[in-house]
């Protein structure tokens, strides 16, 4: 039976996922609650922006129906679910599953003998074949013997999506062989790199495994930068001599760890136990924004600058991408302003922010201060002559008075 697809939630992970099942020949229906969301689509446009998405969306959107509803008309036909929704943290750093339950909740009504649902939301270990299964088998269908299920975690990251989310190796987690296998088939319509068999949980927590991974590495860098301020040496020329050895590579420092996936992920990994490691890399990331934002106080007083006007380069979280999501941009932003600073940002990338957004030019123009934060291809060998600078991604730029994050030699 060939399978006809239904993809919940068309965020950064949906949409090219819903994109790459269509062009594969397999009928796609796209759900998300977001009305706006839907009339931008239905208008023939995209809700962000992604390389090559806009190339694959042309080729595919005729093919691309959209709803904010399940009913026995638009599901009747419909073999597969894949849940892609967003997996945000509570305030005490658990994994929120509200959006997931509400989407389950829907397919559960709906659910027919014989068909698939894959979570490829990111979870705590154990959800699929906990909190899942029960909440589809609302259904009065069990799990296993009349519909089948899996986890599938996703692959990409912001600026490279649709080539990783071909090409990247895929871990499939099924509750059972035929649901893995069944998966297994639909994915390889479009996956290019070799797929993984395994137990859901497995699965569920190798994704946690990943970014947990980038995450303590990450802080390792972070906290080198503090020890050779410290030691007035320069931490980006130590970790490069470092890199020299074979067995050596040390990730480099930042403002601070941002985006939907590092950021939150490690979390979900301890919420049961243990993880004292990965606890503290947390700490240290989540700390990094005050930090920046102390060293802007440092410059501030030392300089005697009278009237600071705080200027921002970059608000993404990673360079050459419009996703400003948990970005260490907004706290630095947010503790400017709560000490009554002016505070100008700019972003070659973000059309919409919490807060208004201004021309490179006005930035620089009005600045007397400016951090950078991102480190977007647009700001190399930018020329800062006359301001006093604190460059966070050691990024070439022209300046006088640099003071880069991690240099002790600039102290």
């Amino acid at each position: 039976m060939k399978e006809q697809v239904c993809v919940v939630g068309l965020g950064y992970m949906g949409i090219p996922t819903a994109l790459l099942i269509a062009r594969a020949g397999i009928h796609v229906l796209g759900k998300d609650v977001d009305n706006n969301k839907l009339k931008i689509i239905s208008d023939g446009k995209l809700p962000f922006q992604e390389k090559g998405l806009s190339e694959l969306f042309d080729e595919c959107k005729r093919n691309l129906p959209t709803t904010n509803i399940f009913t026995k008309e638009n599901t009747r036909e419909i073999t597969t679910y894949i849940v892609c929704v967003p997996t945000p943290f509570t305030d005490s750093k658990k994994c929120d599953l509200k959006y997931v339950t509400s989407a389950l909740m829907d397919i559960s009504k709906i659910l027919k003998k014989g068909d698939l649902v894959i979570l490829e939301s990111t979870v705590s270990p154990g959800t699929t074949t906990g909190i899942v299964k029960k909440l589809l088998e609302q259904s009065n269908l069990k799990a296993g013997q009349d519909f089948d299920l899996a986890y599938i975690s996703e692959k990409a990251i912001p600026g490279n999506t649709i080539y990783e989310m071909i090409n990247n190796d895929r871990i499939i987690g099924g509750i059972n062989e035929p649901s893995k296998k069944r998966a297994a088939e639909l994915y390889s319509l479009f996956v290019k790199g070799n797929i993984h068999l395994t137990d859901c949980t497995t699965a569920e927590t190798t994704k946690l495994i990943e970014n947990a991974y980038r995450d303590v590495n990450i802080a390792f860098a972070n906290e080198l930068a503090l020890i050779c301020e410290a030691l007035k040496i320069n931490v980006w020329e130590t970790i490069n001599l470092a890199n020299k050895h074979p067995r050596v590579n040390v990730h480099l420092p930042g403002p601070g760890v941002g985006g939907h996936c590092i950021a939150i992920d490690p979390w979900f990994l301890i919420e049961q136990k243990y993880g004292k490691l990965i606890r503290a890399a947390r700490e240290i990331n989540d700390s990094m924004p005050k930090i920046v934002f102390d060293k802007t106080l440092e410059i501030i007083k030392t300089n005697n600058i009278q009237n600071p006007a705080i200027g921002i380069l970059g608000i993404a979280y990673k360079k050459n991408v419009d996703d400003v999501r948990l970005s260490p941009a907004e706290p630095i932003i947010n503790l400017c302003l709560e000490h009554g600073f002016k505070v100008l940002i700019t972003d070659p990338f973000v059309e919409k922010f919490s807060h208004a957004l201004t021309t490179l030019k006005t930035v620089i123009n009005e600045s007397n201060v400016i951090l950078i934060i991102t480190d977007h291809d647009e700001y190399i060998n930018l020329d800062l002559t006359n301001k006093h600078v604190l460059n966070t991604r050691n990024m070439k730029i022209i300046s006088k008075h640099q003071h880069t994050l991690g240099n002790g030699k600039d102290v």
